[in-house]
């Protein structure tokens, strides 16, 4: 428990503390227009309350990572909640706010644009490209998951739930943000914080005994030797610690932001809000089943399906009333971050050809496809959907991070706040890809290596450019001052 409740302090800590550094460092401008004033359209652009925002943001984000990659990722050993709340602090809370920050600097550009402004035209063209992919696997994977929690709930089948799922994902991605997101957000969102903040009480009120093994050592847990924690715990965990798809969540909503100032609550606090939710989990799944060892066995027996576990848990300490009040917030949680990943991708096309979206056969236009393709996918083994989708999450935080830190370079502020967790999933990404079955199945020895390698090189090269950029900046001094 004390574990558990230390984890809870450092995550709340964080972002009083590490937030308003970053805060600082960015140099929050409240007198500056923001895109809601200087672009409004009445459709993706306009102002709109600030626990709105935060709340669509939240939703948009959490999706069933912080619970079903949180239940994965405590499989791997206590090492888990370390991860949960040093990566969210550090990592994820820090990679979502600047990257908002930077689209509210350039007007509400999506992820790809900015990227492409810190590391070229082409990088732009293969991040468009890769965010499209990633995010209609975001909506094809997040509408397979509610519709078998509610067709396990309803008795109706899962291709009905699914239907009636892809008819308000259409909707949503049509309709202008205040119009539906706007209004239903937080009728879901009430209920995924009711989940949230009902199982915390539970484990910490319910004399519950969360074994966290932290006594025995940081060693993994799992009994599959091709599973080790590095890389593949921090590819599981993924949204609740960093996840790359966050930031073609934010500049969505910095479209909408009224002041700058409001950055950091929403953007580093629904950050580490979600890793406040994959705490939670994590815990939950230890104390449910009784241990590392037992999680194993329930997961095994299940299929390795966390959505029984989830449904056990749900309704086992919350009574039946309290059991389906929790498990809408799970199902609300994909449901509301899969129809804004379409949206996001609808937004992202419309970037790159210059389409405007005003006008509704436009949107239209560009929706199509994409949902074509999203429906396409549901026919995809769900297994191999998420694995695909969880490197590709993690690869995507990578570039984000990467021009992130380019930016804050540009503008001469400590850009070590970035560059560290860029390494960092550098090396887990490229691990992760050389290893994993679903990769190139090398050797850990080979795959490490090779990342290894490949970190340095960035580094260096990052090196050398910053050192051009203080000779060119030196250089324009003098000029000026002569």
């Amino acid at each position: 428990m004390e574990v558990f409740l230390i984890s809870i302090v450092a995550l709340i800590g964080g972002y009083f503390i590490y937030g308003l550094f970053v805060e600082k460092i960015l140099g929050i401008d409240s007198k500056r227009l923001t895109p809601a004033y200087s672009h409004a359209d009445g459709v993706d652009y306009m102002p709109m309350s600030t626990w709105r925002v935060f709340l669509i943001q939240f939703l948009n984000i959490a999706g069933v990572g912080p619970i079903f990659g949180a239940i994965m990722g405590v499989m791997f050993g206590p090492a888990a909640f370390l991860w949960i709340v040093f990566g969210t602090i550090f990592a994820g809370a820090v990679h979502d706010f600047v990257s908002a920050q930077m689209s509210i600097r350039a007007g509400g550009k999506s992820l790809p644009e900015l990227v492409g402004d810190q590391l070229g035209t082409g990088i732009r063209h293969v991040m468009v490209a890769f965010s499209i992919v990633l995010l209609i696997l975001v909506g094809a994977v997040f509408v397979r998951t509610p519709a078998d929690l509610l067709g396990g709930m309803t008795g109706w089948s899962t291709a009905l739930w699914a239907g009636i799922i892809l008819v308000y994902y259409v909707l949503a991605m049509l309709m202008p943000i205040d119009k539906l997101i706007g209004k239903i957000y937080p009728v879901f969102g009430a209920a995924l914080l009711f989940m949230g903040v009902g199982l915390m009480l539970y484990l910490i009120f319910g004399g519950v005994e969360i074994p966290h093994g932290m006594d025995a050592g940081l060693a993994g847990r799992m009994a599959d030797d091709a599973k080790p924690i590095f890389p593949m715990m921090f590819v599981s965990i993924a949204c609740g610690a960093i996840s790359g798809f966050h930031a073609t969540q934010s500049p969505m909503m910095a479209r909408c932001i009224k002041n700058e100032r409001l950055a950091r609550p929403v953007f580093y606090g629904a950050m580490i809000t979600e890793g406040l939710v994959a705490l939670i989990w994590a815990a939950a799944a230890i104390a449910f089943t009784g241990g590392y060892d037992q999680l194993s066995a329930y997961m095994a027996g299940h299929g390795n399906n966390a959505g029984a576990l989830v449904k056990d848990i749900s309704y086992g300490w919350l009574g039946t009333v309290g059991g389906i009040l929790a498990m809408l917030g799970v199902i609300a949680a994909p449901i509301t971050t899969g129809d804004t990943a379409l949206r996001s991708a609808r937004l992202i096309a419309s970037d790159f050809f210059g389409i405007d979206q005003r006008p509704i056969y436009k949107r239209l236009l560009v929706s199509v496809p994409i949902f074509a393709t999203c429906f396409v996918l549901l026919f995809v083994d769900f297994d191999v959907l998420w694995r695909y989708f969880a490197w590709s999450n993690q690869t995507l935080a990578v570039f984000t991070l990467w021009a992130a830190t380019v930016w804050l370079a540009r503008q001469h502020k400590l850009y070590l706040i970035t560059l560290v967790p860029a390494l960092f999933m550098t090396t887990v990404s490229i691990t992760y890809i050389m290893y994993a079955p679903e990769g190139f199945g090398l050797d850990m020895t080979i795959a490490l290596t090779a990342a290894t390698v490949i970190d340095v090189i960035f580094l260096l090269l990052f090196g050398r450019w910053v050192k051009c950029l203080s000779t060119t900046v030196s250089v324009q001094e003098r000029e000026n001052y002569e």
